[in-house]
């Protein structure tokens, strides 16, 4: 496999560490290391290998069809791209914002697709690591060994993921690529008994997420220096918050803090987005490189997603996760925390007040009645900007007067964080890599650091295929002197 070493120190002198593909995680990715004959880490990058084309066959397709077409770009997350075009869509039909059902319905949709993807993540995909350690043999890191050793974790987090995925069903009318949302409105409203299916389960799931937030605590607590030093590096963050400044899965304003916690940007409204921000090209990926144009490409990038969105807020405002945000602060003494393993600490914080938000929204009588959509003046496109559970997404379109789209422009959550895994990546190569000999739990290490973000490098570039995962250890001169590989 080709590997460009143009950057590289001396490469003729390097060894070269691919791992093909990075697993549990929602894509395919690589990761390739260029060490020394001391085994030291000269150059640690993410690649991402798939090809995404959406924002090239979109074009020329009616704007009502896009909702629909851009959430085949993920199995996992395809609610956050339905409600992204949808919004960035109601400034067509000119329903800015839409009538108070649909904007309802749609939240209620979306806190669903929080739930059940925060439950995904962490119970099937990164519980494994944590509970058994990163270090652990491979055929105990999954879900099966989780179900077999820790039972009742198992059996909530399937039932806090089943749950979020009513909640997607009954609101978008399937769980997977739904319908639900159309340009200025909702398709349908909610019927009392679907409410009530809802809301017999929510006192339940409102408590196993609250022992999650526990159960992230008690591990980081029995594993606080690997917790704090794993991956560690230092970035501005960039979410959504109200326009008072507390927490919003839904809409609101961009707002962005530099490592130290100083605002860059605050207040910017959603179609201003293309002001403040950058996307970089670089060979080696076909993952775009964001960064704030105020900083500039080489300072400029941030992380987005849970990390950042617990801590760029001033509040959250419901009243349990909004006290675990309290402490996620208080524990890192008040200051911003850049560990990558936060991010599951805070994972679980939102799923908690995603779980709360439910709740509380299945009280409100405009589920069940009132306007679907809205119209107003003809427009000729708008961005649409939410909170998918890996990060802010941007969905850009504009529409010609024979209503089909001519351009569109997709900034994922992952493409936010893009940047900030590699040097996650770079980080824990620099801690664990000895350059002599590959193991298991060496390359475990490495995916964790990519796993910690939930990324998803489907949302990124979008292709098809699975490949076997290769490993192989080089020697100067190019002699290969260990690998491992494992099927796909």
């Amino acid at each position: 496999m080709a590997f460009d070493l143009e950057t590289a120190a001396n490469p003729q002198n390097l060894r070269r560490i691919a791992i093909d593909p990075v697993s549990r995680v929602e894509g395919h990715g690589k990761v390739t290391l260029l060490l020394d004959e001391a085994g030291q880490v000269h150059q640690a990058r993410l690649h991402i290998v798939e090809f995404r084309g959406f924002e090239k066959f979109i074009q020329g397709r009616p704007y009502w069809e896009v909702p629909v077409m851009v959430q085949r770009l993920c199995g996992i997350c395809p609610v956050s791209h339905h409600l992204a075009a949808s919004k960035a869509l109601d400034y067509v039909v000119g329903a800015v914002p839409p009538p108070p059902t649909a904007e309802k319905m749609r939240r209620l949709m979306h806190y669903g697709q929080i739930l059940q993807s925060h439950a995904l993540h962490f119970f099937y995909l990164c519980s494994p690591d944590l509970l058994f350690g990163f270090g652990a043999d491979a055929a105990k890191r999954n879900v099966v060994a989780v179900a077999a050793e820790y039972p009742d974790i198992a059996r909530q987090g399937i039932a806090l993921r089943k749950w979020g995925q009513e909640a997607i069903r009954l609101t978008a009318g399937k769980r997977v690529h739904g319908t639900g949302a159309v340009p200025g409105g909702i398709n349908k409203h909610l019927t009392a008994a679907e409410r009530d299916q809802l809301l017999a389960d929510a006192d339940q799931m409102v408590e196993w997420s609250r022992q999650s937030v526990e159960l992230v605590k008690k591990i980081v607590a029995a594993n606080q220096a690997e917790f704090e030093q794993f991956g560690l590096f230092r970035s501005s963050l960039m979410s959504l918050v109200r326009p008072d400044g507390a927490f919003e899965f839904y809409d609101g304003v961009l707002r962005a803090r530099t490592a130290d916690g100083a605002i860059i940007f605050d207040g910017v409204p959603d179609q201003k987005y293309d002001t403040l921000i950058r996307e970089e090209v670089k060979s080696w990926s076909y993952m775009k490189f964001p960064y704030f144009i105020e900083l500039g490409r080489e300072e400029g990038w941030y992380k987005v997603g849970p990390l950042a969105r617990v801590q760029n807020c001033d509040f959250i405002p419901t009243p349990l996760a909004e006290a675990e945000r309290q402490a996620f602060v208080a524990a890192a003494g008040g200051k911003l925390c850049h560990a990558p393993l936060a991010y599951h600490w805070t994972r679980m914080i939102e799923m908690l007040h995603a779980a709360e938000l439910i709740r509380e929204l299945l009280d409100d009588p405009d589920l069940l009645s009132g306007d679907l959509v809205g119209s107003g003046p003809r427009g000729h496109g708008g961005v649409g900007i939410i909170e998918a559970p890996r990060g802010t997404l941007i969905h850009q379109y504009e529409v010609g007067e024979d209503d089909l789209i001519t351009m569109c422009n997709l900034i994922v959550s992952t493409t936010h964080n893009n940047q900030p895994m590699n040097e996650a990546v770079r980080q824990v190569a620099r801690q664990y890599i000895d350059g002599q000999r590959v193991t298991e739990g060496l390359l475990n290490h490495i995916e964790v650091a990519v796993r910690a973000f939930d990324p998803c490098l489907s949302c990124a570039t979008h292709a098809l295929g699975k490949m076997p995962l290769i490993v192989e250890l080089l020697d100067h001169e190019g002699n290969c002197v260990d690998s491992l590989i494992r099927n796909a």
